[in-house]
């Protein structure tokens, strides 16, 4: 997607150690022109799917997936990284490794919001090492549903994501895959 390797080329900032800064656009301030376009491209490709339902981590992947969710006209269920006291007993709950905190984070989904009968897509910010979308794809078979899709605004294609996920032989989508960073520089 043009108008968004445009914006990472003009916006982003590679921090080194593998992390991508798009703050600026989607994961501290949201540009929703942006978003809305992004919503639109995987709403295209994952029309025919059959979804019932989207599912995202908290707080950076609920942009892109609600705007695909509202095109779509799907519920996006975002799984919580602390469980509230209203959430029901016993959710699903998977720990991965966060890259850009340094730490294990939790992820928690409420069974209320997740059914055996669903069809999921995950729509997240990155995918990298895929250890975030990995946990998702955990919650999703720990409560029966179905997976149908994987879809990724921007895939780091060099940390082998995509290769970790290829025995769910689903699609897995990315709008902008960077191959390298190169002298600090941004490659497609």
């Amino acid at each position: 997607m043009q108008l968004l390797k445009d914006k990472i080329l003009k916006e982003g900032k590679y921090l080194g150690k593998g992390i991508l800064k798009v703050d600026s656009f989607m994961n501290h301030q949201i540009d929703p022109a942006l978003m809305n376009e992004v919503g639109k491209e995987f709403a295209r490709r994952f029309k025919d799917l059959k979804a019932t339902r989207i599912l995202t981590a908290e707080t950076s992947g609920i942009a892109p997936a609600l705007a695909c969710a509202m095109i779509l006209e799907l519920p996006l269920v975002f799984a919580r990284k602390h469980k509230p006291v209203t959430m029901a007993a016993n959710p699903f709950t998977e720990r991965a490794e966060s890259h850009t905190k340094g730490s294990i984070v939790d992820l928690i989904v409420s069974p209320e919001y997740l059914k055996a009968e669903d069809r999921v897509i995950i729509l997240d910010d990155f995918l990298a090492s895929a250890r975030t979308i990995k946990a998702l794809v955990s919650i999703v078979a720990t409560s029966g549903a179905e997976l149908v899709a994987i879809g990724a605004v921007i895939e780091k294609s060099f940390e082998g994501g995509r290769d970790a996920l290829k025995y769910l032989n689903i699609p897995i989508e990315s709008l902008a895959a960077i191959k390298s960073f190169d002298n600090e520089q941004i490659n497609f």
